[in-house]
């Protein structure tokens, strides 16, 4: 069975039918140059109703102390995702600073980024393969680029991984079969507009996967 993430979700039609088709993950975007941004306490409310039901991720771009202590005691997510120019040495920090898991987002064009994830296995909970954004992007991900997914085709990791960029309800099951992923995240593949989600669009993502 393939897990699904849903990220970047605003409302609480979107979260309830993220819940409602069985996403093991649930996003809350804590960035504020992205459509998709909440603040910690606004996130805390309307993520309070996925406890216990998925597992909610805060997903920061290299947040400081002071952002990452405020996301930890408001929002207490059971994972962060780490989006940024972060070191793995900074994940073993912010581990350390909120007790949450930590998910290491890396920016896929070639075969040489998947090698690269060597460095973060040790120190992290699970690894996301995201398409490398445009140059001209003003966000790390969440734009809707995708990479080769037969890159990972055969790749062994010590945790369970990831697949994003790109991803739609069309695509989702080629994406995975050509992968291997065991988990795939989605953000702008179930929007009509960007950091609108949809719940039709969400429902079909999580029936195709």
């Amino acid at each position: 069975m393939t897990d699904v993430k849903i990220c970047g979700l605003t409302t609480p039609a979107t979260l309830d039918a993220a819940l409602a088709g069985g996403a093991a993950f649930v996003g809350a975007v804590i960035f504020p140059r992205s459509p998709r941004y909440l603040e910690p306490l606004h996130a805390a409310t309307l993520f309070d109703r996925a406890r216990g039901r998925a597992k909610v991720v805060a997903v920061t771009v290299d947040a400081d102390d002071a952002q990452l202590t405020e996301i930890a005691l408001i929002l207490k997510p059971d994972l962060i995702q780490l989006h940024g120019r972060e070191t793995p040495e900074r994940a073993a920090r912010v581990r350390a600073l909120t007790g949450a898991g930590i998910i290491r987002a890396l920016a896929v064009s070639s075969a040489a980024d998947i090698d690269a994830a060597a460095a973060w296995e040790p120190g992290v909970d699970h690894l996301m393969f995201d398409a490398r954004p445009p140059q001209d992007s003003a966000l790390p991900g969440g734009v809707g680029a995708r990479f080769d997914w037969s890159l990972l085709a055969g790749r062994t990791f010590m945790k369970p991984w990831f697949l994003a960029g790109g991803l739609t309800a069309d695509n989702v099951a080629g994406a995975v079969a050509t992968s291997g992923a065991p988990m795939v995240d989605v953000s702008s593949g179930v929007e009509s507009a960007p950091g609108v989600k949809d719940t039709v669009r969400i429902a079909a993502f999580l029936r195709a996967v």
